[in-house]
């Protein structure tokens, strides 16, 4: 469903990806013993109910298979409709044994919620997953669950597990088993893992870019790439994740597109948001002499790419300067000064078009190269 079908509409819940591996793993158990149900029901974390449809199981002695089909509702889910395969097969030491088959991720860095070294699947998950053993065997018993995901090395590529140190795959996740379908506040779960990855990685100044053209900019700059955090158009949001963490440094790289409404006081920069781009660079442009004949012909335009090529052409590129601070003083302001936060605006081939005063000493500090 695209996200303008869901205006207005009732959006159906789905299943989490840990609650599907979940009924995958009940589903073999039960192929194991000669058992085929079109449906199981798992408990989530909290013990509740959840029935999982079963795509597929089949079993060959001591070892069963199955397969169900991650159903993520009216969620904006990358990974909805994709088979979630789980192989049981038993083993002479006691307890349950956790693998990542194909698709599944491995953690390399710390700071996420499973140790490095060990599958991409979250506590959440993991308890479902216990929950099938207990329900099936003693504590005497030992069983080795292989949780694959076919399509999870291509499926990481439209996720953030290659920057925040998950390789060969997806994670499995879920901490209530069900997908409610708020896309924003599952895109912000998605983005805030990244922050206590950095911490972990040593890094006492959190990089922050709304999108590529901000990643280019720091890594022109020599910035290393384990610094560097996205928050897509939740600017506030990442900046109190980082608060929360004990971060107080921050840089703010972006296109001026996205920052000039850091500068007008918007910290959610998504178009419906939230937009005064115009406004913003033509009374900057007024506050520096423009005529109202220029700030009338900036306000028209459609892009601050547009707009930059008056103010160019009218001699007034000091506004860049100036916006980068007062976006510089809006955001300190934002976390009530909890930090110090620098802020640069970049072109859209990455090069520097203005940096704020904190950010030229967050830049030195760091001994991050200044353009």
């Amino acid at each position: 469903m695209k996200p303008e079908e869901m205006i207005g509409k009732v959006l159906r819940e789905g299943h989490t990806t840990g609650a599907t591996a979940a009924g995958a793993m009940k589903a073999a158990v039960l192929a194991m013993r000669g058992e085929f149900p079109k449906t199981v029901t798992v408990l989530s974390p909290q013990r509740q109910e959840i029935v999982i449809p079963v795509d597929h199981a089949e079993a060959d002695g001591e070892k069963g298979c199955a397969t169900c089909l991650k159903d993520a509702g009216d969620d904006l889910d990358c990974t909805n409709g994709t088979p979630i395969v789980v192989t049981v097969e038993l083993k002479r030491e006691p307890g349950m044994e956790l693998r990542a088959g194909k698709g599944v991720g491995i953690v390399t860095r710390p700071g996420l919620q499973v140790a490095v070294g060990k599958p991409a699947i979250n506590p959440g998950p993991q308890i479902m997953l216990r929950y099938v053993y207990e329900e099936f065997f003693t504590k005497d018993d030992g069983i080795i669950v292989t949780v694959s995901i076919p399509k999870g090395e291509e499926l990481a590529k439209q996720t953030l597990n290659p920057s925040i140190g998950v390789k060969g795959g997806i994670s499995v996740l879920g901490t209530t088993g069900i997908v409610k379908p708020m896309s924003e506040d599952a895109y912000k779960r998605s983005l805030a893992p990244q922050v206590p990855v950095v911490w972990a990685s040593g890094f006492r100044t959190a990089v922050l870019c709304p999108g590529r053209i901000g990643e280019n900019a720091a890594k022109i700059m020599s910035i290393p790439e384990g610094a560097i955090i996205e928050t897509s158009n939740f600017i506030g949001f990442m900046m109190e994740q980082c608060i929360a963490r004990g971060f107080d440094r921050m840089l703010l790289i972006g296109h001026m597109g996205k920052l000039v409404k850091v500068a007008s006081g918007s910290f959610h920069t998504y178009n419906r948001n939230s937009d005064g781009r115009m406004e913003t660079m033509a009374a900057y442009a007024a506050m520096n002499g423009a005529s109202p004949a220029v700030v009338k012909e900036i306000m028209d335009c459609n892009t601050t790419d547009g707009a930059a090529i008056i103010i160019h052409r009218e001699h007034l590129d000091m506004v860049y300067g100036q916006m980068a601070e007062r976006a510089q003083v809006r955001s300190e302001r934002y976390i009530f000064g909890k930090a110090k936060v620098g802020v640069i605006f970049a072109a859209m081939d990455g090069t520097i078009q203005a940096m704020s005063s904190h950010a030229k000493e967050i830049l030195e500090e760091n001994k991050w190269i200044i353009h």
